[in-house]
């Protein structure tokens, strides 16, 4: 019988030893925890920012729209009075001078450049 009083000492020992060497899985769970939280916040403030982009986004069409349509406008308005400076309308040559100055106007075709003339060598 000391035998298997030194055998059941000696399991119960190798439980207790075995128990105390485990390390227990709280903290882990409570990691994994904390990050499905984290991820699962950061997930949702990504959709409220997407959604909120995404309503500016088509706020703003309207605008722009008008503004192409303005810009397209002004073009016609700088093509036209272009022609009427070319043609030797006193006003609009005045009116293109000024848009050249702020860098807004085409430039006015005076008069064509030539090309130089090169000769050929014999």
């Amino acid at each position: 019988m000391p035998e298997d009083l030194n055998i059941a000492e000696e399991s119960d020992t190798k439980q207790i030893i075995a128990a105390s060497r485990s390390p227990s899985n709280l903290p882990f769970i409570i990691t994994l925890a904390a990050l499905l939280v984290y991820f699962a916040f950061q997930t949702l403030q990504l959709w409220v920012e997407r959604s909120n982009y995404s309503m500016v986004k088509s706020n703003q069409d309207a605008a722009l729209q008008e503004a192409q349509k303005v810009q397209a406008q002004f073009k016609t308005l700088i093509t036209k009075t272009n022609e009427l400076a070319e043609k030797g309308h006193a006003g609009a040559r005045m009116v293109m001078e000024g848009l050249q100055r702020q860098g807004l106007g085409a430039p006015m075709e005076s008069e064509p450049v030539k090309p130089p003339q090169t000769r050929a060598v014999k």
